[in-house]
């Protein structure tokens, strides 16, 4: 998230044993939670493994639920591709096509749980980090997209979104269909089980957040409550023929049907969105120095974490977005952003849609980190997914 003040920081030293940090060992910068690779110099960190609570797949009746691993473990299922040409990125980090080395896997991942859900989360050109982060999980007929971008002027807020993400992400997955805990019921008994689960999301994600803070403070010998890592929230999932939508800051989720009427469901937690509800012009709230401040956030000074919430049942096929600020900063308006994922979704692929997306904020300035993920949903018809 782009701010005044922002800074870059460095890692603190933390042991790789308890799924924390790890020092580089040779030139001693610190790395992300499971790198496999130092960011500085590109040194090899050893083998790593993913976290063990969170299984990658889990064997149910019918289709699995698949759940995308830790980004930072390069155990993504979706390949890497090259920033500089579009190749996919070999198992020794370099293109296959061009050479160009690719881009760490915290400041360039994709996920891709299913064929109808994907997503690109990247550091965009300017910032020195990516602080934005998503967690994906999908079966045949539900879908969770959890979007959750780091606040720059906060240090570490690139680790506090990752954990934020997951824990959401698996919060609902235990909503979900395959889930301990499933939604079920008529459509109103659905929103309102899904808007519970979203609030539960948004609270497990906030907890994540100041549990981040805790840990590095105990180890820098700092206050939690100085200068903590803070974050937005926006997740969306489908359940069949159900969306609903949660956030908490600025980060958005957008309905964009084929050829219905086009949707932003969430409303922004910022300064600009109270202008706007003011009766100042978008194009002119959206353009302020002080648009991108948030009045909601998670973190541990954050006064309220529940997340506010939307639906839809949508009567027709579209497409599901959860982005970031870093994407719809050159595309705000809903029917703008859906002429331009039509634009790049002409394949019907989530990920190469997801990953043009990223592309085009990137060749507009890329000012801010990029976070675009994708869902196809065709109510009417379902086994097309």
């Amino acid at each position: 998230m782009t701010s005044p003040d922002e800074r870059k920081e460095t890692y603190p030293d933390m042991s790789a044993d308890d799924g924390t940090l790890v020092r580089c060992p040779n030139c001693g910068e610190n790395a992300a939670p499971r790198a496999r690779f130092c960011e500085n110099c590109g040194t090899p960190l050893g083998a790593t493994n993913g976290d063990p609570s969170v299984p990658s797949e889990v064997t149910l009746e019918g289709a699995p639920l698949v759940v995308d691993p830790d980004p930072a473990s390069g155990e993504s299922r979706a390949q890497r591709s090259c920033a500089a040409c579009g190749g996919v990125i070999a198992p020794d980090g370099y293109c296959s096509d061009c050479g160009t080395p690719g881009q760490s896997e915290r400041d360039h991942f994709e996920e891709r749980p299913a064929g109808w859900v994907a997503g690109v989360c990247d550091r965009g050109v300017r910032h020195a980090r990516n602080e934005d982060a998503m967690a994906l999980a999908a079966s045949s007929n539900f879908a969770a997209l959890v979007v959750c971008d780091g606040v720059s002027s906060a240090p570490d807020s690139d680790i506090a979104s990752l954990a934020a993400s997951r824990a959401a992400r698996d919060v609902l997955v235990a909503y979900g269909p395959e889930g301990t805990s499933p939604v079920e019921g008529a459509t109103s008994r659905r929103i309102a089980g899904w808007t519970d689960a979203m609030v539960a999301a948004s609270r497990a994600a906030g907890q994540a957040v100041r549990g981040v803070a805790e840990q590095l403070a105990a180890t820098n010998g700092k206050d939690a409550a100085d200068d903590p890592p803070s974050c937005t929230f926006v997740a969306a999932v489908v359940d069949d023929d159900l969306i609903v939508a949660g956030w908490v800051g600025d980060s958005r989720v957008y309905w964009l049907p084929d050829s219905g009427q086009a949707e932003q469901l969430s409303v922004d937690d910022s300064w600009a969105q109270e202008m706007i509800a003011a009766g100042v012009p978008r194009a002119q709230a959206e353009t302020s120095p002080q648009a991108h401040a948030i009045t909601r956030w998670l973190g541990p000074d954050a006064p309220d974490t529940d997340a506010r919430c939307a639906a839809t049942v949508p009567s027709e096929p579209g497409w599901l977005l959860v982005c970031s600020d870093g994407l719809w900063n050159y595309c705000s308006d809903a029917h703008e952003m859906s002429d331009l994922v039509r634009r790049f979704a002409t394949s019907g692929d989530p990920q190469t849609a997801s990953a043009a997306l990223v592309r085009w904020a990137n060749a507009q300035g890329g000012r801010d980190n990029i976070t675009a993920a994708l869902a196809r949903v065709a109510p009417s018809v379902p086994e097309q997914r």
